[in-house]
């Protein structure tokens, strides 16, 4: 997979990676799951990240990593450690169905109700994609999944 973009959701930070994404994985330890506010973080593993408009704010979440995200909207974006390459929020691409996951870990922390979400009752959003924006008289203020 070579020149993929994505960014967070107000737009205000942005990025293309250059090379490979390799390592796609959903990690499920308690500094993951703060650091997304979600079960889960789901990371893939990249050669480079250029930020093509702003810069992630940084939180150092440890003493061997530091973990991005944007100032403005706070969509968490990276997985930063000291000592190897950065990892990105599969969510944060521009076509994350791109991104499949290959392996899980933290599994120690994973909640234990997790594997039971495919058997719950679902629904489509009101209007597809657009999600909560198919509502009567909202608006999205959501950046769109292409640079412009």
């Amino acid at each position: 997979m070579n020149d993929m973009t994505g960014g967070c959701q107000c737009g205000a930070v942005r990025f293309r990676v250059r090379g490979e994404a390799s390592h796609a994985g959903i990690c499920h330890c308690r500094m993951c799951q703060k650091a997304f506010g979600s079960f889960y973080a789901p990371l893939v593993t990249v050669d480079e990240a250029v930020w093509t408009r702003g810069q992630p704010a940084r939180f150092r979440s440890s003493s061997i990593a530091q973990r991005g995200f944007c100032r403005d909207c706070g969509t968490p974006l990276t997985y930063e450690p000291d000592d190897g390459k950065p990892e990105l929020a599969i969510g944060a691409f521009d076509e994350p169905a791109n991104l499949k996951p290959e392996i899980q870990v933290g599994l120690e922390s994973r909640l234990p109700w997790l594997s039971e979400l495919d058997a719950l009752p679902t629904h489509n959003a009101p209007d597809g994609d657009a999600g909560a924006a198919g509502r009567t008289g909202m608006r999205s203020f959501q950046h769109p999944d292409y640079d412009t």
